[in-house]
């Protein structure tokens, strides 16, 4: 299989591109072709010093050309990997599925509920998948939680808490070129990784949303929501708050500041998502809470090191099912499709549709003030 990966910026460096060369290094894909608009972001993911050295040998085919040029010489079935900017998504998953190609986009998927549908029904349609890319889903303290929760031991979801910033830092990166007030805000990006992890913990359904956000200003003097609160409601009335920020401390330990709480009608629990139970000092960096969790390389002896954590297994677990689609007849894909929107293990727009919706709502409500506004699945 080959692959095309749409942007080349922060995701592409921290989690997509690893992933991607562990998948070629293990002989699961092909070709690697990268596609961005700006020519610096594919120099520097070329030459990035922690990817050159985990995979020495391992390169991509570098392009500036459109991208829907590039889908359509692909042989059929090959996979799109979207991480571009939000706003961006739809057109890309789309015109991937009309040229027969497989997609693995990052989240949220899209920013209204009637363009998940169109998507799932022309992915379903051709029998090709489409993976949404919500890491959380593959790390280990979810699936405890959720197979607890399932089995009745927390009880009824009542009540929670998250909270993800991140550092200030992104505010200097190519973010300040697209993340502005009119095309998402801080809570699209990255709150909705945990609205997506209450979900697949509880099984639950959120149905009403209000988001207030706080605009601030990049320093190329683009305004954006970089600082949000939500607050979401849930099928059974329980409540969940949500912050979030592009503006954690740059010196402050860990990469940024996130954890979710959780209170049930039998019991609870606490994830802290940036404190994974490590704490260094050294000399030239000073004190530093590393996450071991989400991705980081191993050296097992090389060549090169091994990508591990959630990150990479999410990436690899879309893959994977890419993969297991090769060949088929198109009622076999189906079924399979079928039966991984079931599982509800990786996202896919017919099994978290509800992301998409909320996130619809969402931005209704923070650019009117921050009122309550309603989920509506149809």
């Amino acid at each position: 299989m080959r692959v095309l990966l749409l942007g080349g910026g922060m995701i592409a460096q921290d989690q997509l591109l690893p992933s991607l060369y562990q998948l070629q290094r293990l002989g699961r894909i092909e070709d690697i072709q990268v596609c961005s608009i700006r020519k610096d972001s594919l120099e520097e993911l070329a030459t990035h010093p922690k990817i050159c050295a985990a995979f020495p040998g391992h390169s991509f085919a570098a392009t500036m050309e459109p991208y829907a040029d590039l889908i359509g010489r692909l042989p059929k079935h090959s996979l799109v990997v979207v991480g571009l900017p939000d706003q961006l998504h739809y057109d890309a998953v789309m015109t991937s599925l009309r040229a027969d190609q497989h997609v693995l986009s990052v989240k949220p998927l899209v920013l209204k509920l009637a363009q998940s549908r169109e998507i799932e029904q022309e992915a379903r349609g051709r029998g090709l998948l489409v993976g949404v890319e919500y890491h959380k889903r593959f790390d280990d303290r979810s699936h405890m939680a959720r197979q607890r929760c399932r089995t009745g031991l927390f009880g009824e979801f009542k009540l929670g808490t998250a909270c993800l910033l991140e550092k200030a830092y992104y505010r200097q990166s190519n973010f300040q070129n697209w993340f502005t007030c009119e095309n998402t805000d801080a809570f699209t990006y990255i709150g909705c990784h945990y609205v997506d992890l209450v979900h697949f913990i509880t099984g639950l359904l959120p149905v009403a949303v209000s988001l207030f956000g706080i605009k601030d200003s990049f320093p190329n003097g683009n305004v954006g929501y970089l600082w949000t609160d939500a607050r979401v409601t849930w099928n059974n009335g329980a409540c969940l708050n949500v912050q979030n920020a592009l503006g954690f401390p740059d010196a402050a330990p860990g990469s940024n500041t996130q954890g979710l709480t959780m209170y049930f009608s039998d019991g609870a629990l606490n994830h802290s998502d940036q404190y994974r139970g490590l704490a260094y000092c050294q000399t030239d960096t000073g004190y530093s809470e590393p996450s071991p969790d989400y991705f980081m390389y191993a050296d097992y002896g090389g060549p090169g090191l091994v990508p591990s954590g959630y990150g990479y297994r999410s990436v690899a677990y879309i893959v994977e099912r890419a993969l297991d689609l090769l060949g088929k007849p198109l009622a076999e894909r189906q079924a399979m499709l079928q039966t991984w929107d079931e599982a509800g293990i990786m996202a896919t727009p017919a099994n978290s549709a509800f992301n998409d919706a909320l996130i619809e709502a969402a931005r209704a409500s923070i650019l009117s003030g921050g009122r309550e506004v309603a989920v509506k699945m149809a």
